[in-house]
């Protein structure tokens, strides 16, 4: 008999029982590549970020404890920033954005409050050559440390000036951020788990000063899992990690299965990169052509190369 006609062992298992995830050992996030091909991201459940060399496929541990730090990115300047969130089993994350001087690994903080309150769990980043910052602020678990009332998107001034450009009700949990080549539009990836949240991908037009206008959404994964994390390449498509295989509760469907999601800046859904793991968090450009995509999902940091180049700030075409 063949291993693929076998059935399931009913009389083994008890009535209506499935295989589960029962705890994770890593949760990978925050890929981002340096100029010269390392790869950098994030194992929140860790607490720490890795280092991995593309040549040798030796990783490293970059920086622990990491603050339970999320998405990562360089800016203009090749310096590393990072979302210290707050989403683990000790809420015990940073709650800040910093950033680090690769060449002296001085670490600044950029910001850790907002009109006096702790941020909720800073997860996203992007950043624009003239030196503006955008990061999302969501609040996905102990929702209990929040001194915030609202999850939103900010900008950061070069002169370190914070200020909230988007919130509810315009949207409803602010994920993955990113710029499209131009730097005039800026997409927000809007998962919010509950019953009928939104699981939207909004673009915006981006003024000169940082202000988002004349939201419309590009594409609406509900009632299946929504985006995460998402990079653009050169062409202005959006890469979108997104999808579940299992189902994690009421809240979602097993409709838009796991893979990375492309759409081309109208909003038209290009096809999907299959990928064969739960959860898939984010997504990045990197190789010496920029045709390398690395993504990372659950214990896994996955890697495909693709035709067009990606988009990131600080390697200028």
């Amino acid at each position: 008999m063949s291993h693929h006609a076998l059935g399931l062992p009913e009389s083994f298992l008890e009535s209506g029982a499935t295989v589960t995830p029962a705890t994770s050992t890593a949760f990978l996030e925050g890929p981002a590549c340096a100029a010269d091909g390392t790869v950098y991201f994030t194992d929140i459940a860790n607490n720490r970020i890795v280092r991995l060399d593309p040549r040798t496929r030796k990783q490293t541990t970059f920086r622990c404890p990491s603050h339970r730090a999320n998405g990562l990115l360089f800016d203009a300047l090749g310096r590393l920033l990072a979302c210290e969130g707050n989403e683990w089993e000790n809420a015990d994350g940073g709650r800040r954005v910093t950033r680090t001087d690769m060449a002296t690994g001085r670490i600044e903080v950029l910001t850790d409050r907002f009109e006096g309150c702790r941020y909720n769990a800073p997860n996203d980043i992007a950043a624009r050559s003239n030196g503006q910052l955008f990061f999302t602020d969501p609040c996905y678990s102990f929702r209990e440390s929040m001194q915030l009332s609202h999850e939103s998107v900010y900008r950061i001034d070069v002169n370190g000036t914070v200020t909230r450009i988007l919130t509810q009700p315009q949207i409803q949990r602010p994920n993955g951020i990113a710029l499209s080549p131009d730097e005039r539009t800026l997409y927000v990836v809007d998962s919010c788990p509950v019953v009928g949240g939104n699981r939207k991908i909004w673009a915006f037009d981006l003024s000169e000063a940082g202000e988002a206008t004349r939201p419309r959404v590009l594409h609406d994964f509900a009632p299946g899992r929504g985006g995460d994390g998402m990079a653009v390449d050169r062409e202005g498509n959006l890469y979108i990690a997104a999808g579940i295989a299992r189902p994690r509760g009421p809240h979602e469907t097993a409709d838009v299965p796991p893979g990375i999601y492309i759409l081309a800046p109208d909003g038209n859904l290009q096809g999907r990169i299959p990928i064969p793991e739960d959860v898939l968090t984010n997504v990045t450009f990197g190789g010496d052509d920029l045709r390398t995509l690395y993504i990372t999902a659950g214990k896994t940091l996955f890697t495909v190369r693709v035709a067009i180049p990606g988009f990131v700030v600080h390697r200028p075409r």
